[in-house]
């Protein structure tokens, strides 16, 4: 690449051979919620009742300014989440384009606190929230719980809009960016 070419990253950003710690400082939120309007899997965490951590991967979709996600009825996510409840959702964000299908490229990662909504079965059309999610889902998991998580306070990412030998030194890598 030469040096005044400029790349466009998986976070919008227009970048060159050479970055700074300015370029993760840069990202804004209105380019996070483009990267999370994208993305159809996240790891959210959370604590059960008995005070013991969970982590699951989920397959959702962000629709105004929140994530989806659908669940089963009777699974960990909807006996463990109630209305109200913090979680921590980590979205990992593929980044390195063709090289990082032979190099081992990490993930950008997009992590957020989110307040949950639990809407029952049945209570809300999946589709009527977004046809995205909806087209992810296999026909007999339309009819699950539906997870509303509305994030809080700032996204904390780690790796957007800096180059990978950037990634290495976490005051360039690491931003907080407002969810709103």
């Amino acid at each position: 690449m030469w040096a005044d070419e400029r790349v466009v990253n998986v976070f919008g950003l227009a970048r060159g051979r050479k970055t700074t710690m300015a370029s993760a400082r840069s990202l804004t939120t209105d380019r996070i919620w483009r990267v999370l309007e994208k993305t159809a899997f996240a790891v959210i965490s959370f604590v059960t009742p008995e005070g013991e951590p969970r982590s699951s991967g989920v397959v959702c979709a962000a629709a105004r300014r929140h994530l989806y996600v659908v669940t089963a009825s009777g699974s960990w996510k909807a006996r463990q989440i109630s209305d109200g409840d913090p979680v921590s959702v980590t979205v990992p964000v593929r980044r390195g384009g063709l090289l990082s299908l032979i190099a081992p490229i990490p993930p950008a990662t997009v992590t957020f606190l989110a307040r949950a909504t639990v809407h029952p079965a049945g209570s809300v059309s999946i589709e009527s929230v977004s046809k995205g999610l909806a087209s992810l889902l296999p026909p007999e998991r339309k009819s699950g719980c539906l997870l509303e998580l509305a994030p809080e306070g700032a996204f904390l990412t780690y790796g957007g809009g800096v180059s990978l030998r950037d990634m290495a030194m976490p005051a360039a890598a690491i931003a907080r960016v407002p969810v709103a």
